[in-house]
């Protein structure tokens, strides 16, 4: 396995990326792993790299990357105090289009890269990020032809960049999992999404996870639900075998 930490340069600056791909055999199909709220972690990248070892050019960004390079937190960051404060006041920053332009810039960068094959890519996103991988289907939907969302928050609200507004029919294929507890994407809002998403007549599938909470796919996390975690993994690498590979 080949590992990289890397920056990709974006309008904003340069985006710190870890990047992983296999020694053999490419150019390999590139996917994009968009992080979590707590931000890039070890956890994250061994999730990278158990990905890349199914033979994809794996990028995941630091998003946070705009507000400097020691946006990376430690283990108390789910914990109120010093570090949650410290990530919170870089989250509730973030909004959807200049990650849009994060993506495009990511875009870029494989199209430029001998070891990331040519053609369509996958996007996937964790919490805060589900709404992002839903929105660069949207955005790029010649070149995100999968994208998968694992309990997205706040998946239906009023806001102008809503996710479910990025439902278009062209826009590949979406995968959207949902904790069956998350109080982040509780039960009547996935209920009204399932509606719209039915009715906008997208590709994909919407599915809840019985008796998962939200992060159930991290190892390091308390809510880890190994049969929720690997069924997540079987849902992603089939999503990206289909769209994805020849």
């Amino acid at each position: 396995m080949i590992e990289q930490t890397i920056d990709i340069a974006t309008r904003d600056g340069a985006m710190e990326t870890f990047l992983c791909r296999p020694e053999r055999n490419g150019p390999f199909p590139a996917v994009f792993m968009l992080m979590d709220a707590p931000g890039i972690r070890e956890e994250l990248r061994d999730m990278a790299r158990r990905l890349a070892a199914t033979g994809y050019f794996v990028l995941l960004p630091n998003l946070y990357y705009r507000a400097g390079r020691d946006t990376m937190y430690g283990p108390d960051v789910l914990n109120d105090g010093p570090e949650k404060d410290r990530m919170r006041a870089v989250r509730t920053k973030m909004t959807i289009p200049p990650v849009m332009a994060d993506v495009g810039a990511m875009l870029g960068y494989i199209d430029a890269h001998d070891a990331a094959a040519p053609g369509p890519v996958g996007c996937h996103g964790y919490c805060m990020s589900g709404p992002y991988a839903l929105a660069a289907a949207a955005r790029y939907p010649g070149r995100v032809a999968a994208a998968a969302s694992f309990y997205g928050t706040w998946l239906v609200d009023d806001a102008p960049e809503s996710p479910h507004l990025t439902f278009a029919k062209g826009a590949g294929e979406l995968y959207i999992a949902c904790a069956e507890h998350d109080d982040l994407a509780p039960p009547p809002m996935v209920k009204e999404l399932q509606g719209l998403f039915d009715r906008s007549g997208v590709a994909g599938e919407i599915e809840t996870y019985p008796g998962a909470h939200h992060g159930f796919a991290f190892p390091e996390r308390k809510v880890y639900d190994r049969d929720a975690a690997e069924r997540h993994w079987e849902r992603l690498l089939a999503l990206y075998r289909r769209r994805l590979l020849p």
